[in-house]
């Protein structure tokens, strides 16, 4: 019976974690959906044109890559 209790408990685990992947998925695609959306009419205001979004996305990666080689580790964004 232990072995049964086991293999529930294990089976009930990975449908919370299937559960938890799909709850992250639905908040990526929201925030996705807002980033996007947020960069369009900053784009369509022209607060902000294309080229100092590509600008910065660049600087950004360089930034990464730059801590990821020298092992520092990542920098926190909000």
């Amino acid at each position: 019976m232990e072995m049964s209790n086991r293999r529930l408990s294990s089976h009930l685990d990975e449908i919370a974690w299937i559960a938890k992947l799909a709850d992250l998925k639905e908040d990526h695609y929201r925030n996705s959906l807002l980033v996007g959306a947020i960069l369009e009419l900053l784009l369509e205001k022209g607060l902000l044109t294309a080229q100092e979004l590509a600008d910065k996305i660049h600087a950004l990666e360089a930034s990464d890559q730059s801590m990821l080689s020298t092992g520092i580790g990542n920098r926190h964004r909000h």
